[in-house]
């Protein structure tokens, strides 16, 4: 049961990546910066960051189905990992977002905006470090 409601939450992770992708697509000038540190730039032309990261989305994403393939019996697991990629497509959105206020012509104070970036990040670690835990914890009630 519960992995069913973790697929259903990861399909609508998934399209929200997809519709982000699409409006960040269409809202980014002709270079994208990625990064830039006193006078180094990385740019990178709107078509090759669209591939890039619509290929890295892509293969965290069919992990789902490779996982679910190999671990058959293990519902909890699965569940665990689809919630897992979850949070990664909550962090996919959150940068989308991100490189796409930085390169628009608007001022924006990034200072505001620290506690969402390193909060998707933590969401992520401590989904990651949580599956020992509910390992122990069911293994604990089964007995």
């Amino acid at each position: 049961m519960m992995f069913k409601l973790f697929r259903a939450v990861w399909f609508f992770s998934l399209l929200g990546v997809l519709g982000a992708m699409l409006y960040v697509y269409a809202d980014l000038p002709e270079n994208v910066i990625v990064r830039q540190e006193g006078v180094e730039t990385v740019l990178l032309a709107r078509d090759i960051f669209f591939y890039i990261v619509l290929g890295l989305v892509t293969i965290v994403n069919v992990l789902v189905f490779i996982i679910s393939a190999f671990f058959k019996q293990e519902q909890s697991f699965k569940a665990w990992f689809t919630g897992l990629i979850v949070t990664l497509n909550f962090f996919f959105i959150v940068g989308l977002f991100l490189i796409n206020a930085y390169n628009s012509d608007e001022r924006f104070d990034f200072s505001r905006i620290g506690f969402v970036i390193y909060g998707s990040v933590g969401l992520i670690v401590v989904w990651a470090i949580s599956w020992p835990f509910i390992k122990f914890f069911t293994n604990k009630k089964s007995n």
